[in-house]
């Protein structure tokens, strides 16, 4: 039996993806002056408005209204007329310190190691159907988002703007295998004085056919552009965007579970993000060290204490080993606290801005720590004797 399996992505222009931009920018910020402070950060833009709320605690001036419009105006919504622009913005902030209670349970002591700074379930995912180590319908996904923005920056296709989706439909066969694209849903905000079939024409030529492999598509495969007929209105003049509401967009395209906390805005202390980072490196390794062609790691947490309270491995009946020995070999490779995960991964730098659109995994384009393949060896040492 065949299947079909569907995932999205958007835009750095959709309102969602501004307001995950914008805390993260916050976030890198601060850390680029002050690598111990504590961040919850969070953004709400609508029409003409951004207000930055959440918990912050730094010894660092940050500058929320320059933040905030260069951010804007680097995404491209600098014209009154998109409904939303960086230099009409109204930028309201609402932030206290970070709660002491918690402060208590997490914060490193002479006699109490760093503690996770919540509860919490996070899951990493690879597998080998695509180079990124991804599902391919999320990784054509976001190459597509990705490339919308590259010919609307680069004036190739001047009339769009900022605002758009894209979703891809793959289809597998009974073995398991990609098959063809069945769908390519690509929705974007452009100028009123276009018309539906020049923009279907150029998003074909300049996106669709510079970005999907040809060999994946045939006479078959469904190409929808803008199916309601016009997206004039968009970003945050058409909707209100909010931080944290695109988390499947972030990891893995609904081919993985999600614990449900979002990435954007939190400092690594929080293990939302950084568990589910090691996650994500953990479950790469082991498929490019060939023990299994699929991997999902789930770790938890409880608030305060180091050492996670469970790990879990899926290998979907594709493991070389039992998935007890990969747990095993797990916990003798991987630091799994959130000090040991931290400086692992070196991640108390500002490096978060360029992960807040098109995907936290599987990235290509940009250098992040958690998309090495560098403990394979060990893994298959272990493992495979």
């Amino acid at each position: 039996m065949r299947r079909l399996f569907t995932s999205e992505s958007v835009t750095e222009g959709h309102p969602d993806k501004i307001a995950d931009q914008i805390s993260d920018a916050i976030l890198d910020d601060i850390l680029a002056h002050d690598s111990n402070a504590r961040v919850a950060c969070e953004t709400i833009c609508t029409t003409g408005l951004v207000m930055v709320f959440g918990e912050i605690t730094t010894n660092h001036y940050v500058d929320l209204q320059k933040i905030v419009r260069k951010t804007v105006a680097d995404i491209g919504y600098t014209r009154g007329k998109y409904g939303f622009d960086a230099d009409n913005l109204s930028v309201l902030s609402a932030i206290d310190p970070q709660s002491p209670d918690i402060a208590m349970g997490i914060d490193e002591t002479s006699d109490h190691e760093q503690g996770a700074g919540d509860q919490g379930i996070m899951f990493g995912y690879a597998c080998d159907e695509t180079e990124e180590y991804m599902p391919m319908a999320i990784t054509l996904a976001h190459k597509l988002a990705r490339k919308l923005t590259e010919v609307r920056k680069q004036n190739v296709l001047p009339y769009l703007r900022p605002d758009g989706k894209t979703q891809v439909t793959v289809e597998y066969d009974e073995a398991g295998h990609i098959a063809r694209i069945d769908t390519i849903l690509i929705s974007t905000q452009h100028s009123a004085d276009v018309d539906m079939e020049t923009l279907a024409k150029d998003i074909r030529r300049e996106v669709v056919d510079k970005v999907v492999p040809a060999h994946l598509v045939d006479s078959k495969t469904r190409y929808l552009f803008n199916p309601t007929g016009r997206f004039v209105v968009g970003g945050p003049a058409g909707d209100s965007g909010l931080t944290g509401r695109k988390i499947i967009v972030d990891t893995y395209g609904g081919a993985a579970p999600h614990g449900g906390g979002c990435f954007s805005g939190k400092d690594p202390s929080k293990v939302d993000r950084s568990a589910s980072y090691m996650a994500r490196y953990i479950a790469k390794n082991v498929v490019a060290a060939k023990l299994a062609k699929r991997c999902q790691i789930q770790i938890s947490y409880a608030i305060g204490i180091a050492e996670p309270t469970s790990v879990l491995v899926d290998t979907f009946g594709t493991a070389k080993v039992s998935e007890d020995l990969i747990v095993e070999a797990i916990r003798k490779v991987f630091p799994l606290t959130p000090k040991g995960i931290i400086t692992t991964l070196n991640l108390k730098r500002p490096i978060y801005l360029q992960t807040a659109a098109y995907g936290h995994f599987g990235r290509t384009d940009i250098d992040l720590p958690w998309e090495k393949c560098d403990k394979t060896a060990e893994l298959q040492k272990l493992l495979l004797k």
